[in-house]
């Protein structure tokens, strides 16, 4: 790979994840705060993007596997989606929650295919895919610093910013596709055909471990902040101590860069996978201790080692199991099964689940914490008892 389509690739993966890094960590805050909206109205506004991942991937990947090139598909769906965005700054649930819906649709499909691009271009991906993934980890670190800085000069007014933030950058994404490598359709009936793979045993294995695996991410994503909270740890310091988990996935993937393909060449997929899942069973089992707090802390580094391991290895694997014509039709089966039924149906039933064991309005966390336990340890031992990647 050149030096130049390096760089033109680690943009692309900067660029996407910023966007959604900008307001995902903190449009939550705007909607319970200033707009006086209700959880369940704030989870419905952040269902959106999952509701989207279901339908949405698997049509655009159909699109620019037949029709149209995945640089230009790109290119309009995050234009569409910074008009969207910029339009979001609405006051009422329902506005919101309509807009929201329609930037999902435009965005969810991104999600695929800028892994679909990215591995259209590569030549060993085994070796290269890490090297521009760990971007997208660094952008969504960065822009939240960025934001964070710009309240601190300015004040946070009524959180808007964040979508204003967002909506610039996709509009500035949705240019910069048009510049991106030109990756044509190839493929007749490529949605069937990706269905097709769903036959081969392995690859429907892995599909439904990563949903199950996706299941419990929500116990992360929306627990953390709270149980963190609970534990003594001031509000201000929180957004600080979840970057340890950002900030490890970027080691992780830098170490991936130079050593994946010899660990995945040496263990194997399943055992790669495997290590993932053990890397959240093992923060699991850590946060159903609930201390010391010290070591809860740093366990936030093994959900970002194991976001590398296991769904960056994933995707990996679906590019290296789809026949390349039908590359964006099979990385959106992977987003639809992982981002769409795995962190939607997930989030319900996280929410089910925390509010089983909630007594006197205090959470009881162990053994909250010892659902995602269970459901990893099922995860990894079905994977190395059955699985043969």
């Amino acid at each position: 790979m050149s030096t130049e389509l390096y760089v033109r690739l680690s943009l692309m993966m900067f660029l996407q994840f910023a966007v959604w890094g900008a307001w995902s960590p903190v449009l939550a805050a705007r909607l319970l705060g200033p707009l006086k909206m209700s959880g369940k109205q704030t989870g419905w506004i952040y269902g959106t993007i999952y509701l989207g991942c279901i339908v949405s991937p698997l049509v655009g990947g159909l699109v620019v596997d037949m029709y149209v090139a995945t640089q230009w598909f790109l290119a309009g769906a995050h234009l569409i989606g910074g008009v969207l965005l910029l339009a979001a700054r609405k006051t009422t649930f329902r506005g919101l929650f309509v807009t929201m819906c329609l930037y999902a649709l435009a965005f969810a499909p991104t999600l695929a295919l800028v892994n679909s691009l990215m591995f259209s271009h590569l030549t060993k991906p085994k070796e290269q895919a890490f090297g521009i993934m760990l971007w997208g980890v660094v952008a969504w670190v960065l822009v939240g610093w960025m934001l964070s800085a710009w309240r601190r000069a300015k004040g946070s007014g009524d959180g808007s910013d964040c979508l204003v933030l967002a909506g610039l950058l996709s509009l500035l994404m949705g240019l910069y596709c048009l510049t991106l490598p030109h990756t044509p359709p190839k493929a007749v009936d490529p949605l069937l055909k990706a269905l097709s793979m769903l036959r081969e045993p392995n690859f429907l294995l892995f599909l439904i471990v990563s949903f199950v695996v996706a299941t419990q991410l929500q116990f992360y994503f929306l627990g953390t902040a709270r149980y963190l909270g609970d534990l003594g740890v001031e509000d201000r310091n929180v957004p600080a101590v979840m970057t340890i988990a950002q900030a490890a996935q970027v080691l992780a993937s830098v170490y991936m860069v130079f050593q994946g393909e010899r660990v995945i060449r040496q263990i194997g997929f399943r055992w790669t996978l495997v290590l993932g899942a053990a890397f959240w069973l093992l923060m699991y089992v850590v946060y159903s201790l609930t201390r010391p707090r010290a070591l809860v802390i740093a366990s936030q580094a093994l959900h970002g080692i194991a976001y590398a391991f296991f769904i960056g290895v994933g995707f990996i694997y679906v590019a290296q199991q789809a026949p390349p014509e039908i590359l964006g039709s099979a990385t959106g089966l992977y987003t639809v099964a992982l981002f769409g039924f795995g962190l939607f149906l997930g989030t319900q039933f996280t929410g089910v689940v925390m509010d089983r064991y909630t007594q006197d309005g205090k959470f009881r966390w162990r053994p909250i914490f010892l659902v995602p336990c269970a459901l990893t340890l099922a995860s990894a031992l079905v994977l190395a008892a059955f699985f043969r990647g």
